[in-house]
């Protein structure tokens, strides 16, 4: 197991650290439908990726009236 050589302060490990953060990903419109949809996937609203629909979406279905 590795054994530091010397203790790195508080300062100089956060220095190291600065750069892990991420960034949330900027949503794009989506160019079928315009709902916010995340860059390079499937709009959810509408199914739809680079001009064509590749997922169909079904419409909701209320539970309570199949039921009764």
């Amino acid at each position: 197991m590795a054994v530091q050589q010397n203790k790195v302060s508080k300062s100089r490990r956060n220095k190291r650290r600065a750069h892990d953060s991420l960034n949330p990903a900027n949503p794009n419109e989506c160019d079928n439908c315009g709902e916010l949809k995340r860059p390079h996937h499937v709009c959810p609203a509408c199914g739809h990726y680079a001009e064509r629909e590749v997922v169909s979406v079904a419409d909701e279905i209320d539970l309570d009236e199949d039921a009764a």
